[in-house]
């Protein structure tokens, strides 16, 4: 195959792959913001699809969700003795973590969308410094795992700590929304809506910097599914009989994975952007014990 045949290749390959995964990311977007309605007069829905989670990042309070959000879940549960709920939701998110990993952030989780088509935006673009990738692990240990449980109400429900203080994918869906729609609400807004709201603005930029920003520094429900990476069924392969260490896959990773060096990568979210590129198919994403190759 001549240089340009393999040039050619590779991007009609990364091209198919990269509609593909669109078209998933956006019907589950659609599914996930059903009642686009709502936006007009404030209003959420709050029927029986509100009992399940959404396996991605997707605020119970926007006023289009149509599932609720597991983050979210688990902290209103934590600090409960509602232990059959709380089963739930942890069993949902460690299920879903050990069938696909990081694959839920590549493919259905609504904000990982958003993100992405921040990143398209024209902005200077910048490389993220390593070590800020372990604050989601901070943040997943203190606000999500602990707060709710060691700060409680006189009921002894647990605080939704990281969705009170932090989280700017509920101030982006759910707050803004609610106060554009309730005159009453902006009456009430004081210091922590805005210090959310700063939160929000550094998060957008960082978002139109850095490609996935909130995934790779904010995201508690993707370092779960990051955990799990390593033994989820659904993982990556590198034929290292095949692989010419030409260096592409690395270079196409949204999340600056090297797929080669750490196939299972706690960063990875099995976009399929690295198996598209490379010249000698010496990657591949499979389910465990299963080739779809």
């Amino acid at each position: 195959m001549s240089a340009w045949n393999v040039s050619d290749w590779g991007k009609c390959m990364k091209i198919r792959q990269e509609v593909k995964r669109k078209i998933v990311q956006i019907a589950a977007f659609g599914f996930s913001n059903s009642y686009l309605c709502n936006f007009a007069g404030g209003q959420l829905y709050k029927g029986r699809w509100k009992q399940f989670c959404n396996p991605g990042m997707n605020c119970y309070s926007c006023p289009a969700a149509r599932l609720s959000c597991p983050i979210g879940a688990m902290q209103a549960v934590s600090g409960s003795m509602n232990f059959s709920v709380s089963f739930y939701v942890t069993g949902f998110v460690l299920a879903v973590g050990v069938l696909f990993g990081r694959a839920v952030c590549g493919f259905v989780c609504p904000f990982g969308l958003i993100q992405e088509l921040l990143y398209k935006i024209p902005f200077p673009k910048k490389k993220l410094w390593k070590g800020f990738i372990y604050v989601k692990y901070i943040l997943l240990a203190f606000f999500v795992l602990l707060l709710p449980v060691i700060h409680t109400n006189e009921l002894g429900m647990g605080a939704p700590a990281f969705c009170e203080y932090i989280c700017p994918v509920g101030t982006l869906e759910g707050g803004l929304p609610l106060l554009a729609t309730h005159p009453e609400l902006r009456k009430v807004v004081g210091a922590l809506f805005s210090i959310k709201a700063c939160i929000l603005a550094l998060t957008l930029v960082g978002c139109l910097a850095i490609c996935r920003f909130f995934c790779k520094v904010m995201c508690p429900l993707g370092a779960i599914y990051g955990i799990l990476n390593k033994i989820s069924l659904y993982h990556m392969e590198v034929d290292k009989e095949r692989c010419i260490s030409c260096g592409q896959c690395h270079a196409e990773c949204p999340m600056d994975v090297d797929p080669v060096k750490t196939p299972d990568s706690a960063e990875c979210i099995r976009c399929g952007k690295c198996t598209a590129c490379c010249p000698k198919e010496a990657l591949a994403l499979k389910f465990r014990f299963m080739d779809f190759r």
